[in-house]
């Protein structure tokens, strides 16, 4: 940035406003957006090759014999999914672009209610578009939990003791944990991703405009997942038009809440919303196949990757859209994340 801008921010009247101007005028940074892309494609991909020569997500076999820990585990949690964190800071030091900028400052004090938001909202999302899948399809619903009483079986036959919880209990369980702990620990791999795909490329298409720059994220951030839908994630492959429609699906899906955790990274000017709410995602969304019974299609649910099941999350991202600015840096992101404080550069 010159001096001139410098200068121009720091004696304007509304610093916050003229940055997040500034940062929209600003032609799309091609070069840095390509070779972003490519290396979270890249790094991610390879990784996914690796999975597939050996076994799959299926057929992969056990790091440590007898511990269900799978070297597809292991490569999706640490490779693939770190790619696009590493294709960030692969990016900034290539092409020489400093560390500003970065949305690492967890900025609370101001962006608390999105912190709140994004710890909370996925299990509300999760837990509603589940009721919607049911009420739909209400022949795939079990009120007995006949799933979650062949866990509690197995639970016993391996310890050799009764289990003393009812079915019912263990669902509150599952729940309870989805919500208080999830977040945190599945946040140490969900921040693989967000650092990448929330905290750079989207600040780089926001030059498109915070509506265009949502949709395009959503769309490349669920390309980004199409090795591993092929190889069976979230959808599995005994459906019809496998694996083409369930990479369909998910794109639907990364859009939908992507709008989400790009508007709370935006709005709170930092990354660790929308890595808290990634890693709540990642805990809850299994809570519905607790319900289940037959051989519902998964692209359509309980799992909030299904497109029934994604209602309540498309119509949070409907009501993003359709309010003004609000995919557009807050307050609290406008100096700071963007790499200003107080009129000059940082």
């Amino acid at each position: 940035m010159n001096k001139a801008m410098s200068e121009g921010l720091a004696s304007s009247s509304n610093p916050n406003s003229s940055m997040a101007n500034s940062s929209m005028n600003r032609g799309l940074d091609r070069r840095r957006i390509g070779l972003y892309v490519a290396f979270s494609f890249g790094i991610a991909w390879a990784n996914a090759l690796a999975i597939h020569q050996t076994g799959g997500l299926v057929r992969s076999p056990e790091i440590i014999p007898g511990t269900g820990l799978t070297m597809a585990m292991v490569l999706l949690a640490t490779g693939y999914m770190w790619a696009p964190a590493l294709a960030h800071i692969l990016t900034r030091a290539i092409t020489r672009e400093g560390w500003q900028g970065m949305f690492l400052e967890p900025r609370f004090r101001k962006g608390w209610p999105y912190w709140l938001a994004g710890w909370l909202a996925p299990a509300i999302l999760t837990l509603a578009g589940a009721i919607v899948f049911f009420m739909i399809f209400p022949r795939y619903f079990d009120p007995s939990l006949k799933i979650v009483k062949d866990m509690i079986m197995r639970a016993e036959r391996v310890s050799g003791r009764p289990v003393p919880i009812i079915p019912w209990m263990m669902v509150v369980f599952q729940a309870a944990q989805a919500v208080l702990i999830a977040p945190v620990i599945n946040g140490l791999f969900t921040f693989g991703e967000e650092f990448g795909w929330r905290a750079y490329l989207l600040p780089k298409l926001l030059p498109l405009g915070g509506r265009k720059a949502s949709v395009l994220m959503g769309m490349i951030w669920g390309a980004w997942h199409w090795p591993i839908i092929a190889m069976g994630h979230n959808y599995g492959l005994d459906y019809q038009g496998a694996p083409w429609l369930g990479m369909c699906v998910m794109v639907w899906f990364t859009l939908v809440v992507g709008t989400f955790l790009g508007w709370i990274t935006l709005r709170g000017g930092s990354v660790w919303p929308a890595v808290i709410s990634h890693g709540a995602i990642n805990g809850i969304a299994g809570i519905g196949i607790l319900f289940i019974k037959g051989r519902p299609s998964s692209l359509l649910g309980p799992m909030p990757t299904g497109i029934i099941a994604s209602i309540p999350w498309a119509l949070l991202a409907a009501w993003i859209f359709l309010r003004r600015g609000a995919l557009e840096p807050g307050p609290s992101a406008a100096l700071g994340a963007l790499g200003i404080k107080r009129g000059r550069v940082v």
